[in-house]
């Protein structure tokens, strides 16, 4: 492993647990609407492109027009803005890598797939405590991981090479924008997907726990 000098964490099944408030609230606009509604642990592979993509994998088959996605993303988004902290919370372990980060005035980010609006909301919310020096969401001009897009701004704003962060994630989308990005791709196994998905797709690190960042990780 290259020398360590920053750390970007993707959002959702990474430093937030935000599964079943998400499932609620798409489970809430399919039934409105008298679509077949999952299971919460279906979420985990229907969340992480984005609210467009979730909402367009979730609806049946034969009922993904556009004009029908667009619609309900809107209503989803407004359904997870009335509920989005309900049963929202950081893993266990979290916190603490965070203080310890912190302490060691290690530069970190966030890059996520979620809106811009909702991705400052939350990390508001759950991580005002500590310091971010950038908080990334999807917006306008940057593209959906995994695009090397957000990351290589991340990395601009942490004032740190690629080479020379390592990316916390818990999805194959995460280990590939790792990889594109050129930064070191770190898959947690607290989150919402496999191991075998996260090794798959380039991650040349697998987390049980936060603290075994601490443990197999030296900081620079």
């Amino acid at each position: 492993m290259k020398e360590n000098k920053a750390v970007i964490f993707d959002l959702d099944g990474t430093l937030l647990d935000t599964l079943k408030d998400l499932a609620l609230s798409t489970n809430a606009v399919l039934e409105r609407h008298g679509y077949p509604t999952h299971r919460e642990d279906s979420y985990r592979y229907l969340v992480g492109k984005g609210i467009g993509v979730l909402v367009q994998k979730a609806l049946p088959q034969d009922a993904r027009r556009e004009k029908t996605v667009q619609s309900l993303v809107q209503e989803v988004r407004e359904e997870y803005g009335q509920r989005w902290a309900d049963h929202t919370a950081p893993y266990p372990g979290v916190p603490e890598i965070l203080d310890y980060l912190e302490e060691k005035k290690v530069p970190c980010g966030i890059l996520s797939n979620k809106p811009q609006d909702f991705t400052e909301l939350t990390v508001e919310a759950f991580f005002s405590n500590w310091s971010f020096r950038v908080v990334q969401g999807l917006e306008p001009g940057i593209p959906a991981k995994p695009d090397p897009t957000g990351a290589f701004q991340v990395a601009r704003h942490l004032g740190v090479k690629p080479e020379e962060i390592i990316y916390l994630g818990d999805t194959s989308i995460d280990m590939k924008t790792a990889v594109s990005a050129g930064m070191f791709p770190a898959g947690v196994l607290w989150g919402f997907r496999s191991a075998r998905e996260l090794k798959e797709s380039g991650a040349e690190m697998l987390l049980n726990h936060p603290r075994e960042l601490l443990e197999k990780v030296n900081f620079h």
